[in-house]
């Protein structure tokens, strides 16, 4: 098998090499080449010492990002190449970085270093591949295996545990059983790893292909990053609607959405609060009320504590809030909630009903569809006529109640919301005449009751 490089990156083998120094793509890029994926980036591997790769590249601009451990970013066609000396780490005592490097000659030795036999292979046009742990047979089988003890792999590092659920989910691999067992054993290593990136590498790990099955054979792992997903893991749903227990049904709701990091996290998070809002009715039928309400507060606690984006932390909890409602197709319903949660995410919301609704029990199930797509072609067309359904929709504004004589602000604000209330609710035309007649009326009865 032969890789094609670009240019660039035959550029700065055939620099390296002609300075008597071999050259290799290495790690990922080969990685994806083999599996026909175009890599997102191609870096370069030398036993070249850093200053011999500047001295190399000394026309050229010059990045020193990692220089004490062995690495230099040279810029070429405005696109950066990182260029790293063959090494040797030393000891990692914050289960993250290791304390020092070693440099070495043998290709090898730096490859053992590496975390997955599918990423510790190397590859030159001339040479040919590299690959000691035969990363290729894995590749080929599908399977992700450690280079070496995977307890020691995953002890120098804990990310690579994520990481290897990551490479399981985004490729659909099959985690080798040695590599399986002691990613569950060393689950607690995860303590020591900084919360932005776990937050990164769950982000991956929700939008793989194979999300459901990385999900249910790895829950102890999740409930070491959303601990608050725990009480999930076994709850039974007695309940015609469902025929899963809520992780289950979690899981399978999961893989129902496109692979969009939000979406997929609110799909995750959805329905966290069900154990707390459980009510069993004198049938022995499970009802959860309000568990929509219970579930926005533990996501919002789970994602600041992953440190999340705020408007990330923001969307997903209204979205999780607002997953529940019963739309029945109503124009003034849909408009209700539009002034709520906005247009952007109510397609969001669409959305993550439509996956509900697919990982729950076939119960009931073609009508929720059929109403659920009555009320994407209801909200379709409130889009398409530009209807009413925010305050700035209105045919009045603060300014015209001023000029009407009304100037408390808090008034002015109120006045507004019972107008779009009412517009909404079609009891009033949005028509200027007519709204401001109706915001006098409301203001004098805003005065009597206060």
């Amino acid at each position: 098998m032969t890789i094609r490089l670009p240019e660039d990156v035959r550029y700065i083998i055939n620099i390296l090499e002609e300075n008597g120094y071999d050259a290799y793509v290495v790690g990922g890029c080969v990685r994806d080449a083999i599996l026909g994926i175009e890599p997102k980036d191609w870096d370069i591997t030398t036993p070249a010492k850093p200053d011999e790769i500047k001295k190399c590249f000394k026309n050229f601009h010059i990045i020193s990002i990692g220089e004490k451990h062995g690495t230099i970013a040279v810029v070429i066609n405005k696109k950066v190449y990182e260029i790293t000396t063959y090494r040797i780490d030393g000891d990692y005592n914050d289960c993250r970085h290791p304390d020092k490097v070693e440099f070495t000659n043998d290709i090898v030795r730096d490859l053992s270093r590496r975390d997955f036999t599918i990423n510790a292979m190397a590859y030159n046009e001339s040479k040919g591949f590299v690959d000691p742990f035969n990363g290729q047979t894995d590749l080929k089988y599908m399977a992700l295996r450690c280079v070496g003890n995977p307890d020691e792999r995953f002890n120098e590092d804990a990310l690579r545990i994520l990481r290897g659920l990551r490479f399981a989910s985004v490729y659909n691999f099959s985690i080798e059983s040695n590599t399986a067992i002691s990613i569950i054993r060393n689950k607690k290593l995860l303590n020591n790893i900084s919360m932005e990136r776990i937050a990164s590498e769950l982000n991956g790990i929700l939008c793989g292909k194979n999300v459901n099955f990385i999900l249910r054979r790895y829950k102890d792992i999740i409930a070491i990053l959303i601990p608050e997903l725990v009480a999930t893991f076994d709850f039974a749903q007695n309940n015609p609607h469902h025929n899963k227990t809520v992780w289950r049904h979690i899981t399978a709701s999961v893989a129902n959405i496109e692979p969009d990091k939000l979406l997929r996290m609110v799909m995750l998070l959805h329905d966290i609060g069900k154990p707390l809002a459980l009510r069993t009715d004198s049938n022995g039928i499970d009802h959860f009320k309000g568990h929509n309400h219970f579930g926005a507060v533990l996501a919002k606690t789970a994602l600041k504590r992953l440190k999340y984006p705020t408007k990330f932390i923001e969307d997903t909890v209204t979205l999780i809030e607002y997953h529940d409602v019963r739309f029945t197709g109503s124009q003034k319903q849909i408009k209700h909630v539009l002034n709520k949660i906005g247009e952007e995410n109510f397609r969001r919301l669409l959305k993550v009903q439509r996956a509900d609704i697919l990982a729950q029990s076939k119960y009931m199930r073609e009508a929720k569809l059929n109403n659920l797509d009555l009320t994407e072609t209801s909200f379709d067309n409130i889009i398409k006529r530009n209807d009413c359904y925010k305050i700035r929709d209105l045919k009045i504004n603060g300014s015209d109640l001023i000029h009407l004589g009304i100037t408390d602000g808090k008034a002015i604000g109120d006045i507004l919301e019972i107008l779009l209330d009412r517009v909404i609710d079609e009891t009033i035309e949005n028509e200027s005449v007519s709204l401001k007649i109706k915001a006098l009326e409301i203001y004098k009865e805003l005065e009597n009751y206060n």
